[in-house]
Formats: C-alpha cells, sequence, structure tokens
C-alpha cells in the first residue's frame, strides 16, 4: 500500500462554551495522502487547522465527520483492528520541550513508561531499546538519570523524539518541533529528523509556519487557509510556482529562505 494515512473529508469542530455562540469549524472538508516514507508538510498561518488536524490523527480531539484511514482501515470504527495496536504506531512530537516533559520524572522513566503501557518486553529489552534510541537522537546513555531541567532547550527536544521512537512508530507527527528553539538548535534537530527518516524509513506528518524549514525538509506540502487545504504538491513546485493567491502571499512573507 503506498498511502500510510489517509484523511478524507474531515471535519472538526471546537463547541463554545456560551451556548448562544456558534461553534468554531477548525477543520473544513480536509483531504490528503501521505505516503509511505515521506515527510509531508502541512503549512499556513497560526489558527489556520494544522495542529487540529494533528489531534485528530492522534486522537485528542473526535471529528464532526469524515475518515481518518490508517493502513487502509478508518482508526475511528468501533470494531477496527487496529484500534488497539494504533497507539504505538503513530507517535507525536510537541512543539515546547519546557511542558512537553514531566518535570517531576527522570528520563529514564519518562523513556520507560510508553514501553510500560504498550509492551510485554522484560526489563532488561525495555533499556536496551532506550539505550539504542538515545544513541540514535545522540544523548549519552547515562543521562536516563537526570531530570528534564538538567538540558538544555534541544537536548529536550532530543529526549521528546526519542519518546516517540521507542515504540518504533511508523508514523511520526511533529508540531512545530523547532519553533521553541534557537536558530542554531533548529538545524539540529532538523537535521536530526531527516536522519531518523532515512535511517529508520519513518514517514513523518511535519506541521510548521516556518517555510525555510519546510523547504529543506519536506517532500510534499500542504497549504492551510482558514481550515480548508487550499494547495498541494511536490515542495519544490510549491516553491516555484504556487498557484492560489494566498500561497504567493504566504511565500512573498517569508524571510530569504537559506540552506540548512
Amino acid at each position: 500500500m503506498d498511502n500510510l494515512l489517509e484523511i478524507k473529508n474531515l471535519k472538526v469542530e471546537y463547541k463554545s462554551l456560551n451556548e448562544k455562540e456558534n461553534s468554531i469549524l477548525a477543520v473544513n472538508d480536509v483531504s490528503f495522502a501521505i505516503k509511505n516514507g515521506e515527510i509531508y508538510a502541512l503549512a499556513g498561518e497560526s489558527g489556520c487547522g494544522k495542529s487540529t488536524i494533528a489531534k485528530a490523527i492522534t486522537k485528542l480531539v473526535k471529528p464532526k465527520s469524515g475518515e481518518i484511514l490508517f493502513m487502509g482501515e478508518n482508526i475511528y470504527r468501533q470494531n477496527s483492528e487496529k484500534r488497539k495496536i494504533y497507539p504505538k504506531e503513530v507517535q507525536m512530537i510537541f512543539q515546547n520541550p519546557y511542558s512537553s516533559l514531566n518535570p517531576k520524572m527522570k528520563i529514564g522513566d519518562i523513556l520507560i513508561e510508553p514501553l510500560d503501557i504498550n509492551t510485554k518486553y522484560s526489563r532488561s529489552q525495555k533499556i536496551n531499546i532506550i539505550k539504542n534510541v538515545l544513541d540514535e537522537v545522540g544523548l549519552a546513555k547515562n543521562c536516563t538519570e537526570l531530570y528534564p531541567h538538567e538540558f538544555s532547550g534541544g537536548q529536550r527536544q532530543r529526549i521528546a523524539i526519542a519518546r516517540a521512537l521507542v515504540l518504533n512508530p511508523k508514523l511520526i507527527i511533529a508540531d512545530e518541533p523547532v519553533s521553541a528553539l534557537d536558530a542554531s538548535i533548529q538545524a539540529q534537530i532538523i537535521n536530526l529528523l531527516k536522519e531518523l527518516k532515512f535511517q529508520k524509513n519513518l514517514t513523518i506528518l511535519f506541521i510548521s509556519h516556518d517555510l525555510n524549514v519546510i523547504r529543506y525538509l519536506a517532500d510534499r506540502v500542504g497549504i492551510m487557509y482558514f481550515g480548508k487545504l487550499i494547495e498541494e504538491n511536490l515542495t519544490e513546485n510549491i516553491f516555484k510556482y504556487p498557484k492560489e493567491f494566498y500561497t504567493k502571499t504566504l511565500l512573498d512573507s517569508a524571510p530569504n529562505l537559506v540552506s540548512f
């Protein structure tokens, strides 16, 4: 199967706490597919629905309508055979490494928790997995006894990436994973994601408003605007031959694009 993930006519609505106010349709009839082994980027300004799509894929919010197919099967179908294995196959890297890691837990406990919940591996097997993953993300194996506050922002995001990798998922959702980091550290993390993609044949949904990063990293790009996917193409074509006026405006508003 070429497509790992398919989004079909997805709608996600946020209901207002005030019954007199209308609900907000954050995602409006969005459809796209992500192929096995590719990096697909969703781009657009803040509030356009990018992160809401990620939340729907990870079941943090429930769609109003539409389908999300993973390996050809609707993840919201009650009798889906993939309901039990789906959490292991799809993992998320959150935007802020300062808030996405529990400050009261040691790094070893943070990394072993997904394995405790989702696998029946022995303690020694789990420790070996953690050591291998820490090596893959460029962290020392003895860091497991430290707490998140003892690391820099870039190191914390490497820990977050390691946590996403311990279950050996098929799909990684990276929601603005470098926006909270300094520019030099951003480049390191982006290069790490690109290396991991090739080493582990990862499929990545990369969400960002940073067109510079997207141009360097993504294979294909979807442009979001007010909850709708208005344009989709190969990354090179999006940047060289944008079709929609909003896409052209978005590209024109970006700083000079430079290479990592």
